[in-house]
């Protein structure tokens, strides 16, 4: 029995491709290209120990910053967030931000500190990942702030080492002469604490266009202009990285033991025991009559002489 012709319309709704499921994969699109960036870079790190090849991972990591500051952008304007693009991101951060800057830190300067390298490179890569399951768990939850990020974001940590890559890179001079091994080794575990701890760091979700936001950006610009006409444009990014990393801690210093009083305080204001509401007293009614009164009232009824 053959089937009746479908109208025509029908069969070009069917062929259309469903422009949904198109809108999904797109802010998945860049997260994957993230992922291809550090993958990249762990093959350039891992490859001949070159200037070049350093370099070019250093670079590959920054585009995979790139690519993750616009996936979460191009979710909400789509409105395709999900859970499923929370974990995928969080993934692809582990391999850009944390696995691709250790190896490239480890082959670049570290390796020449034997197992204590290996294992200031591995408390980087286990910090970061630490640091993403917070962040999923506080994105589950919804009791994160929109201002502040809880501690250093991980992309911002792998942004302050490839800046120090680029800026060292081009030295002409080994980075154990230029610099020292242990200062650098000292700079990862620092950042490895930064990104598990409990210091604020600005979001910048709530600057709106207005003449002061306008006038920080200027100011922002300018330094950038002076330190690259100064000294050398590789400098830009590392002054720019130091200055975030360092402007949380400074904020957390002057207005974290504040803030942590309050909390305590509205801690045990929340702990503290409800006073259990007196009973309130009764009214007395109209028609009632004291008991002497009526006693009285009675024996004069009665006829009987008070006493």
């Amino acid at each position: 029995m053959a089937l009746p012709p479908q109208p025509r319309e029908e069969r070009r709704r069917r062929r259309r491709p469903n422009l949904r499921k198109l809108m999904f994969v797109l802010p998945n699109l860049f997260t994957v290209s993230s992922i291809f960036c550090g993958v990249y870079s762990i093959t350039l790190s891992a490859g001949e120990p070159t200037g070049d090849n350093f370099y070019r991972a250093a670079v590959a990591i920054f585009f995979g910053s790139f690519f993750d500051a616009f996936d979460g952008r191009v979710a909400r304007l789509t409105r395709t967030q999900s859970d499923f693009g929370v974990e995928l991101d969080s993934l692809a951060d582990v391999i850009s931000f944390g696995v691709a800057p250790a190896i490239l830190v480890y082959k670049w300067a570290l390796g020449g500190m034997g197992i204590a390298g290996i294992v200031i490179c591995s408390i980087y890569a286990a910090c970061g990942a630490i640091r993403l399951a917070r962040f999923n768990v506080l994105a589950h939850s919804e009791s994160g702030s929109q201002r502040y990020f809880v501690g250093l974001p991980i992309p911002l940590a792998a942004g302050m080492l490839v800046a120090l890559v680029i800026a060292l890179n081009n030295l002409g001079t080994p980075i154990s002469e230029a610099v020292g091994l242990w200062p650098i080794a000292t700079l990862v575990l620092v950042l490895a604490f930064l990104m598990v701890s409990t210091i604020r760091y600005r979001t910048f979700k709530e600057a709106g266009l207005n003449a002061r936001t306008l006038l920080i950006f200027l100011l922002v610009i300018a330094v950038g202009v002076a330190v690259a006409i100064r000294g050398r444009p590789s400098l830009v990014l590392l002054v720019y990285f130091s200055f975030y990393i360092l402007l949380g801690i400074g904020e957390e210093a002057v207005f974290g033991r504040r803030r942590r009083r309050a909390a305590r305080a509205a801690a045990e204001a929340a702990l503290a025991p409800e006073p259990e509401p007196e009973e309130p007293l009764l009214p007395a009614e109209e028609d009632e009559v004291p008991l002497e009164n009526a006693a009285a009232a009675t024996a004069s009824d009665d006829g009987e002489p008070d006493a």
